[in-house]
């Protein structure tokens, strides 16, 4: 075992107290408390990094710390081993603060194998410390990522604080007497690796040992053999002088109630369960499986105790295709999806619009276009959304802000799918979906009221030329200008259905051009007034005399607040502006945007809101872009903020510029 031992605190904040303590043997150890940490674990994508990272966020999260996740793996069921396009890693930043990203850069970096080291070297500031498994340096792992020396020999990781543990020697040691092969004792690492986490940062460990009882229950050897392993790699932190500090970070101060840790994917699917009993309808998901949206499948599936039918069709336009036909029964029909599945299911979004029945497609965003980057998260289906059917076939856009949000947008877009008879395209990411933070779970007496003012037809609401009582099944809610709703079966209530243009009011099929003109600027009149139902534009201006405003949609909110808070803490003003609903745009949004110098609009796409604010506004829109597959960093977004105030107040000043 090499290295130096971290003495000093890896983090940027400033240690609040050092407190000694004494380990087994007499060894003193220090307390050191921070109010933040970064922590990214790197390695192959068998290594079980997500499981090890997803496990610490859990106990993070109940140990009471605000924090946010960002898992990275690849897209391969098992990449090449040893292999640079093979690394999956996992970072969490969490703190005894709210934070509202998961972090710029890694305080502390665990890798695996040269392929991780590699890969996420360049990320670790200078004096971070550096925790690498030392029994996988051998020579050919190390040629396989083209070092020709061993980083760990050679002098190379001296700008580091860099500790060497053979972490798949001890873990086959510690389970020597446990009856497994050496192959499947050495899958256990990924657990060690967790519990000297778990000791440097005073995790609690129970959870974790009842999550491994419950999760290998069947095979009481395996869970016998990973908890053993747990144990050792906390004891061995305990006990060794590799490590004479362990950190301290005091649980984030939040409002009373009752929290748990959850990803955007299982919000999302707790928003939909709940959607359904607010609204008193079943619900029906009708979904192909696709990256990164198949989560949600998986948690509406284990909800059929709520009402909940899910369907895994053949592929995504039989998906929509049955999701659509489950509204048309009287169903709140759902269907799931990212990019590329989006594109199948136009017709069927068009065919939604025109008969005018309510659906929520969610699309799970991804790096495209194609196939593209099925594990990295992009913003670029904006204006596929928008526009990406035949005709003018208007939807309303909404989009979650962070993990736990995903919750609430769901809600929303059901409230609007509901009250309007319209389909809504609900907008994840990647980085939502499988992001995770700690969610306080809702009073469900806060929860909307979501059953439509107008239910379900069951009588005739017009009468025929001799006074005959008949259904008009494209009769209009004057608020709304949603029509009647009609459940198949029900007497009376007979009427057409179809993708043919229908007449105003009786719903038949017609051709005659007036009609048409009448009933296109109808079906955008309903989604243009959905705006009267949505609350005013999100601003955070604390003076309120900022000039330079920084708007975002999605999942840039984190990054975008995180910059902002930057600006504010050197004495700079900036506002915040965050859009959820995006079709349409909140009522207010052009009297917010005339009230700065200058906008920035940071994406990661090629600018796709800018354009479609600079088209309806027209304002001069600032457009910062990305479409690297990973978030926004807030220290880069600081910069472009930094820049833009300085330009603006040297234009106000009368400076060239």
């Amino acid at each position: 075992m090499t290295g130096t031992n971290p003495t000093v605190a890896p983090v940027t904040g400033a240690p609040a107290t050092t407190v000694p303590g004494s380990a087994p043997g007499g060894l003193v150890k220090s307390v050191v408390e921070l109010d933040r940490v970064v922590i990214r674990l790197a390695g192959d994508s068998g290594d079980g990094m997500q499981l090890t990272g997803n496990r610490f966020t859990s106990e993070t999260a109940s140990f009471g710390n605000d924090l946010k996740t960002l898992p990275n793996f690849p897209a391969e069921i098992r990449a090449p081993t040893g292999t640079l396009p093979g690394v999956s890693s996992f970072q969490l930043q969490f703190a005894d603060h709210d934070v509202m990203t998961p972090g710029d850069a890694p305080d502390v970096l665990v890798a695996m194998n040269p392929a991780a080291l590699k890969a996420n070297l360049g990320e670790l500031p200078g004096g971070g410390l550096l925790i690498v498994d030392s029994d996988e340096f051998t020579p050919r792992n190390l040629a396989k990522v083209g070092y020709a020396t061993n980083p760990l020999e050679d002098g190379s990781l001296e700008g580091w604080q860099t500790v060497s543990v053979p972490l798949t020697s001890m873990t086959t040691d510690a389970l020597k007497d446990s009856g497994l092969g050496k192959k499947e004792a050495e899958r256990s690492k990924n657990m060690f690796t967790l519990g000297l986490l778990s000791w440097m940062y005073h995790r609690p460990t129970e959870g974790t040992i009842r999550f491994l009882e419950r999760q290998f229950r069947r095979k009481p050897e395996i869970a016998a053999a990973n908890i053993a392993a747990f144990r050792a790699g906390y004891n061995y932190g305990d006990t060794t002088e590799a490590f004479t500090v362990s950190y301290e970070i005091k649980p984030a101060p939040m409002k009373p109630g009752r929290y748990r840790n959850i990803s955007g994917n299982q919000a999302l699917a707790l928003g939909l369960v709940a959607a359904g009993r607010l609204s008193g309808l079943p619900v029906f998901l009708g979904a192909y499986p696709i990256t990164p949206a198949s989560d949600i499948l998986h948690e509406l599936s284990r909800h059929k105790s709520f009402g909940v039918r899910t369907f895994q069709a053949e592929d995504e336009i039989a998906g929509i295709g049955a999701a659509l036909g489950a509204s048309f029964g009287g169903a709140l029909g759902i269907t799931t999806t990212s990019g590329p599945g989006v594109a199948l299911k136009g017709e069927t979004i068009g065919l939604a619009v025109m008969t005018e029945l309510p659906l929520v497609i969610v699309d799970v965003q991804r790096g495209g276009p194609s196939t593209g980057l099925p594990t990295k998260t992009e913003q670029s289906d904006l204006l596929q959304a928008m526009f990406g059917r035949n005709g003018e076939a208007p939807v309303p856009v909404i989009a979650p802000r962070s993990p736990g949000d995903c919750f609430a947008a769901a809600v929303e877009a059901a409230r609007i799918a509901l009250a309007y008879r319209t389909p809504v395209m609900l907008l994840s990411d990647g980085y939502l979906a499988n992001g995770a933070e700690p969610w306080a779970i809702p009073d469900t007496d806060s929860l909307p009221d979501l059953r439509p003012a107008v239910g379900f037809a069951t009588e005739p609401n017009g009468s025929t030329a001799d006074g005959t009582p008949e259904f008009l099944p494209y009769l209009r809610d004057p608020e709304t200008l949603a029509r009647a709703w009609a459940i198949p079966g029900t007497a009376g209530m007979q009427h057409r259905i179809g993708g043919l243009e229908k007449a105003d009011k009786t719903g038949n099929i017609s051709y005659d051009p007036a009609n048409h003109d009448f009933m296109t600027r109808t079906r955008q009149a309903k989604i243009d007034g959905i705006a009267a139902s949505i609350p005013p534009t999100d601003v955070e201006d604390p003076d309120g005399d900022s000039r330079v405003a920084v708007i975002g949609w999605g999942s840039t909110y984190g990054p975008i607040g995180a910059a902002c808070r930057r600006i504010r803490s050197s004495g700079r003003k900036v506002a915040q502006i965050h859009l959820r609903h995006i079709n349409p745009f909140p009522a207010d949004l052009g009297e917010v945007l005339a009230r700065y110098d200058r906008v920035i609009c940071p994406e990661m796409n090629l600018g796709q809101l800018a354009l479609l604010l600079r088209a309806k506004y027209l304002v001069d829109v600032q457009s910062h872009t990305q479409v690297r597959g990973m978030p926004f960093r807030s220290a880069e977004l600081a910069a472009v903020i930094q820049d833009a105030i300085d330009s603006t107040s040297a234009s106000l000043n009368g400076a060239p510029q």
